[in-house]
């Protein structure tokens, strides 16, 4: 039974007992933290406080939704006249990190980053090292060969016979797309558990600029990783002392005429982004439509867990669903404290969303949907069903029922 009292048909015939779902969930986040109003302050300054420029500057960084985020990269924190990532663009531009200084940095943050969001993961799951069978790695924001998949695999202590999948340069919409991927790989491979981690280093693209775009897409970025652990329901929700997320069906969908409204380049001061003002009007024209499609006779999801790529995305979502303030709270918390981290931030909002719900702890399960967006325009789809725990059981006797063979 669900909250309303009435019973949901199934995905594809699969019992709760067979269905994929997410086990666990683990987040981490660099050192690093902007204050927004700060952050505003220092690169407003650059420009001239009361310059146009400037006073817009202010008004954009105090609207966009968010109030704090972080950084792997402690050259942000200064004032922006003395960091190489932003100050005025004619003065730095010539001292700006070219990309290849970028990938250093990421190569040498993003593992740390990673590693601290996939043990959390795997902890929170109960899940060992050796019952891992694919491993997928998620990033837009760099890479390197060989990658972060093979560092992983070398410090948890992976079999190096896991199957590894790199999902690079996918965009936003990249941690649901991998969750998705992960719930058909299990449909084909019954027995597997499949670790997922996403880490998004997005403020080391940040660059001296004047151009309105680029300062755009500096007000809301942030640094963070995310990770999750995909495996059976089987034995994990009678016996956990958290909830999970069952999956159901998944869509992804290409919109039409939109392949210009984002887009995500390699340029020689890192990586150039360009985000349209109409995308929010764009998804607010074809998201509800997709959402039909994939809910079909089904009711209405209890919970929403909604990639907050921006503050005007979360609302006119919002607006177009008809969804109460607290069904997207979770959105707009994560955008508020950590801003938009790329393919990590859908994880962080399904951890807030279980949290919530675990909180509440009435016992019934919840039905939800987990939806995306990326470049292309693109959206992914996700249908979920939380289940909750069931408390009394001892850890040792949560870890056989992990730990059994399915």
């Amino acid at each position: 039974m669900n909250r309303t009292g009435m019973e949901e048909p199934r995905d594809s015939g699969a019992s709760d007992q067979e269905a994929p779902a997410i086990l666990g969930i683990g987040t981490a986040l660099p050192p690093y933290k902007l204050e927004q109003k700060e952050a505003a302050g220092r690169l407003a300054e650059s420009f001239g406080s009361q310059s146009d420029t400037g006073r817009w500057v202010r008004r954009l960084f105090r609207q966009c939704g968010v109030e704090t985020r972080y950084t792997c990269e402690p050259d942000l924190l200064p004032m922006a006249a003395e960091s190489r990532y932003l100050g005025d663009p004619a003065a730095m531009r010539a001292g700006a990190p070219t990309t290849a200084e970028r990938m250093a940095v990421y190569k040498r943050e993003s593992v740390p980053l990673a590693l601290q969001a996939a043990r959390g993961a795997m902890d929170c799951s109960y899940t060992e090292p050796e019952a891992l069978t694919h491993l997928i790695t998620v990033s837009c924001t760099g890479q390197w060969l060989p990658g972060l998949e093979t560092e992983l695999v070398k410090l948890l202590g992976l079999r190096t016979d896991i199957r590894r999948i790199p999902l690079t340069f996918v965009g936003c919409a990249a941690g649901l797309k991998a969750i998705g991927l992960a719930g058909h790989l299990m449909a084909g491979h019954p027995g597997s558990r499949i670790l997922i981690v996403c880490v998004e280093l997005c403020t080391l693209h940040l660059q001296p600029s004047g151009d309105r775009d680029a300062l755009y897409g500096a007000s809301f970025f942030g640094d963070g990783a995310a990770a999750c652990v995909i495996g059976h329901a089987s034995g994990i929700a009678a016996s956990a002392d958290r909830g999970i997320f069952q999956l159901g069906d998944c869509r992804t969908v290409l919109f039409p005429d939109s392949q210009d409204e984002m887009t995500w380049d390699v340029g020689g001061h890192g990586f150039d982004l360009y985000l349209s003002t109409q995308i929010p009007k764009l998804l607010g024209r074809f998201v509800p439509s997709e959402v039909s499609g994939l809910l079909g006779d089904r009711g209405r999801p209890d919970f929403w867990a909604i990639h907050p790529g921006g503050r005007g995305i979360v609302d006119v979502i919002q607006e177009m669903l008809a969804l109460t303030d607290d069904q997207v709270d979770a959105s707009r918390a994560v955008l508020r404290n950590y801003g938009n981290m790329s393919s990590a931030t859908i994880l962080f909002v399904l951890e807030l969303i279980s949290q919530k719900l675990q909180a509440e702890g009435d016992g019934a399960t919840s039905e939800g949907m987990a939806v995306a967006f990326g470049p292309g325009l693109t959206a992914e789809l996700v249908r979920m069903t939380y289940v909750p725990p069931v408390p009394g059981r001892t850890l040792e006797e949560r870890k056989v029922a992990v730990y059994a063979p399915f």
